[in-house]
């Protein structure tokens, strides 16, 4: 059932994405089999994922095919003098291995070792496909949203005292030493997701089963779900509704080559120098090409899923975590890629999300309803204060800027506390009775 629904899913955004004339998941995921792939990284760390249910043989064959596949491919192409612009030289020999798992599986096992082998291979093309619907997601919004709320988020965010200006301003002041530094963590968000996964993973090959609960069901349902609000909420960021798009790394070349100076769309090119000015926000035009991929934070939330999956972990990986998410914040707001108010919203979706994925695995308790309905109640409140109410919120920025930190404070506190009755209780061993000394 999960499976026809995904592939329908792909389905339906692979037409839609016909219809407004590019290329969509599937087309671009079968692409990859032969041509060079835009995301080598990410196929191998798909294939990672899928060997947590192999043993160690076999784990190094598949490694070893997959290596052996990326020099052939590679030689081919060198021989053939084909262009490989906008892809890297491996990654195909990931893709292959995993397909051919997929083959094994279904040709050459049985029972609970099928089973177990294809859900592997899922996995792995889940994150894959996961991806590649996101790219087209983007794509699709900047498509079918022509005006964008960015005035409004602005104006709200005057409560939270413009984090993004304050950020940006600081990461131009560190140079090319703070920009590259933080580039290189918000562009690698999915290798710590995997890093964690795996820790969480490692046990699959020997117990032959997956936990009920890990990270990568996170992932997977925040980038399903959270494109939805784009088309609800489309807003662009600081970075090009306030600025010409320019000031930090935005590699919009990605998305179309001859794509138009966002400044000739922005409200006025003041990002990070100058805040806004507090007056009555209005919805405002937008080019065909900045995807409106701002609200809610969707890194925020990932990072935070990181932050939240890696607590249970050994100390390097809870230093990691925390890491992650903190440099991921910094990036979001220095880049321009984000308002405060995103990040706040980002927050209490992912853990309204993991609610009710860990509420779900306890057949929806009361304790797990009630979280999830007030993580959703205190989202949907976020999202409609920050549309009609952002004018009063900049003109009392002391009164609603802790209002909204209070909100989002309250979801972490009723999830802590919640998933904590959920941990099993551990008692301590009984003593035992003394003996009778013998006289």
């Amino acid at each position: 059932m999960a499976g026809v629904v995904t592939l329908g899913f792909l389905v339906t955004l692979e037409f839609a994405a016909r219809h407004y004339g590019f290329a969509g998941p599937v087309t671009n995921q079968v692409r990859e089999v032969v041509y060079a792939p835009k995301s080598g990284g990410l196929l191998y760390a798909a294939m990672a994922l899928m060997m947590v249910v192999l043993t160690w043989r076999e784990r190094l064959i598949a490694v070893s095919a997959a290596i052996g596949v990326d020099i052939a491919f590679f030689v081919v192409r060198w021989a053939a003098g084909a262009d490989t612009a906008g892809g890297h030289p491996f990654g195909n020999g990931a893709l292959w291995v995993i397909l051919g798992l997929a083959v094994i599986a279904v040709t050459r096992r049985t029972g609970r070792e099928r089973v177990l082998l294809l859900k592997g291979v899922a996995l792995a093309l889940l994150l894959m496909a996961g991806r590649k619907t996101g790219d087209t997601w983007l794509l699709i919004t900047s498509k079918t949203r022509p005006t964008v709320l960015d005035q409004y988020v602005a104006t709200a965010d005057h409560a939270l005292g413009n984090p993004s200006w304050l950020a940006g301003r600081i990461v131009t002041a560190t140079g090319p030493v703070g920009f590259n530094f933080l580039d290189f963590v918000y562009g690698n968000l999915a290798v710590a997701a995997v890093i964690a996964a795996l820790y969480q993973l490692r046990h699959v090959a020997v117990e032959r089963r997956f936990p009920r609960h890990h990270l990568v069901r996170t992932f997977l349902v925040i980038g399903l779900v959270g494109p939805a609000f784009y088309m609800i909420y489309p807003v662009v960021g600081p970075l090009f509704a306030y600025g010409t798009g320019t000031e930090h790394w935005a590699d919009v070349s990605l998305w179309a080559p001859d794509m138009p100076p966002s400044e000739a769309w922005a409200v006025a090119d003041i990002w990070p120098r100058t805040l806004p000015p507090v007056d009555t926000p209005h919805p405002m035009s937008f080019d065909g090409i900045t995807p409106r991929n701002c609200m809610p934070s969707l890194h925020t939330a990932w990072a935070t899923a990181i932050f939240i999956h890696s607590r249970k972990g050994p100390r390097p990986l809870r230093f990691a975590g925390t890491f992650w998410l903190v440099a991921t914040l910094a990036a979001t707001l220095g880049f321009g890629y984000h308002y405060g108010a995103d990040l706040i919203a980002g927050v209490v979706f992912v853990l309204t999300i993991e609610a009710a994925l860990r509420a779900y695995d306890r057949d929806w308790d009361r304790s797990g309803l009630r979280l999830v309905a007030y993580g959703a109640t205190v989202f949907a409140a976020l999202l409609l204060s920050y549309r009609f109410l952002p004018l009063a919120m900049a003109e009392h920025p002391w009164v609603s800027g802790p209002l909204l930190l209070l909100a989002m404070v309250s979801v972490i506190y009723g999830y802590v506390r919640t998933t904590a009755r959920w941990e099993p209780k551990t008692e301590p061993a009984p003593r035992p009775e003394p003996q009778p000394e013998l006289i």
